[in-house]
């Protein structure tokens, strides 16, 4: 079982690895699909027919979403599955489809909000385009503009004083990134992209891109331990749900990874936690394991647990006002238990239990964290794939700093504390 002490540097390295290796969800999944890959999982495809055997390893691809899975020995029906969910989006911006914009002598690309974003850490950063273009025919290819060539400049206090009392962003008009000076003749920003994955223009009939931060990530504070990353939120969790699934001893019980997209906008897409990707797939899983049982995927779910994996909200260091005083997760403490009483979060008592449990199993601390009485809650994947499949759903995360910003902040101690209980988990 990783340790925090021997364990975190390696781990937290390969996490930043991992982070800059993702700049999009799909570059994201496709990260996932190499390490899967490598580890011996094989892709299946949604259009095939599917007959899992026992033991084997696989893993399947819906867009910007992925679910890799280990087929138990025994069927889904008698031993239900343990399942583990992250999501692989992040707050950003999504280039528009007509994204050249020509104003004031610059070049600029038409973007638009995605996600609650702390949009003001945006600011002054060099920042890139990536995410996947559709081309003719209905192949994709993967695309990341090289260098830096994006950035969203701030305005000078001299043009504008009133920025003392407060900055206010209109998303419309302030936040467009410039590209270059527009000379009049330079390609735009499809021919760059086709020109970059060696396609013609023409042939890109689709693209699916956000910006990116191009700083990679980087250890911080004082003893090397902090991890200072863009979309960690929830990159992270992806990470450690695909170690853990790869560290789980195999047995009975099928063991699942969902990575999800557009959490951060809903989850409302064919993808998305709303979607019916996850019930698709342990719908065959069960059907597979008895093929003459209608009620087999129903008996499934009912023996079945989720661990919802999203991050979760450190005590600030000067805001500690914010947070409920006597639940106050510290980074490097461990995994936090994320409950809600009005459901934002799909913890309950037998599932907070049943995790708290696994974890002392597998010696690691467990904290918890509730929103304040007198703030609003976000939420996570965890009620939506609860409310879907009926399956028992328990929400937690590793604790972090500056959440939805452009560069966020972690402890590498967390990274095996999150792998060995969510390994603790896949192995109950």
């Amino acid at each position: 079982m990783p340790t925090a002490d021997t364990d975190a540097p390696a781990l937290g390295d390969d996490l930043r690895a991992f982070v800059d290796a993702s700049p999009s969800p799909s570059h994201a999944v496709a990260e996932l699909a190499r390490r899967l890959t490598a580890a011996g999982f094989t892709e299946l495809a949604e259009t095939d027919s599917w007959a899992p055997a026992p033991g084997g390893r696989h893993f399947v691809v819906r867009h910007g979403s992925l679910i890799a899975f280990r087929v138990g020995t025994g069927s889904p029906a008698e031993t239900g599955m343990r399942l583990v969910g992250a999501h692989t989006d992040s707050p950003t911006f999504k280039v528009r489809p007509h994204s050249d914009v020509r104003q004031a002598g610059y070049r600029l690309v038409g973007v638009e909000p995605y996600g609650g974003g702390l949009w003001h850490t945006w600011l002054d950063r060099e920042l890139t385009v990536a995410g996947r273009l559709v081309l003719r025919g209905g192949t994709t290819a993967l695309v990341r503009l090289p260098g830096a060539p994006l950035r969203l400049p701030s305005l000078a206090i001299h043009l504008d004083r009133s920025v003392r009392e407060g900055l206010t962003l209109d998303p419309q008009q302030h936040l467009v990134p410039v590209w270059d000076r527009d000379l009049g003749s330079e390609p735009g920003l499809v021919e760059a992209l086709a020109a970059e994955v060696g396609v013609g223009a023409g042939d890109v009939v689709g693209h699916d891109l956000v910006l990116a931060d191009t700083q990679p990530a980087a250890r911080a504070g004082a003893d090397g331990t902090w991890i200072a990353a863009p979309r960690l939120d929830n990159q992270a969790c992806c990470h450690s749900g695909l170690l853990a699934l790869l560290a789980a001893p195999a047995g009975a019980r099928t063991q699942a990874l969902v990575c999800n997209d557009h959490e951060e906008v809903g989850s409302g897409s064919m993808s998305g936690a709303r979607g019916s990707f996850l019930e698709d797939v342990v719908q065959r899983l069960a059907t597979a394991g008895d093929p003459g049982d209608p009620q087999a995927v129903h008996r499934a779910l009912a023996r079945s647990v989720l661990v919802s994996a999203d991050m979760a909200h450190a005590v600030h260091p000067t805001r500690s006002e914010r947070h409920e005083p006597a639940h106050r997760p510290q980074l490097g403490g461990g995994p936090v238990l994320k409950v809600n009483a009005n459901q934002a979060y799909a913890t309950d008592a037998a599932s907070g239990g049943w995790f708290t449990e696994r974890c002392e199993e597998a010696g690691v601390p467990v904290q918890t964290f509730v929103t304040r009485a007198d703030l609003p809650c976000g939420s996570t994947i965890g009620p939506l794939t609860a409310t879907r499949l009926g399956v028992p759903t328990v929400d937690v995360g590793a604790p972090m700093l500056a959440m939805h910003s452009c560069r966020e902040l972690a402890s590498a101690l967390d990274v095996p504390l999150m792998i060995g209980a969510l390994t603790a988990c896949l192995a109950d």
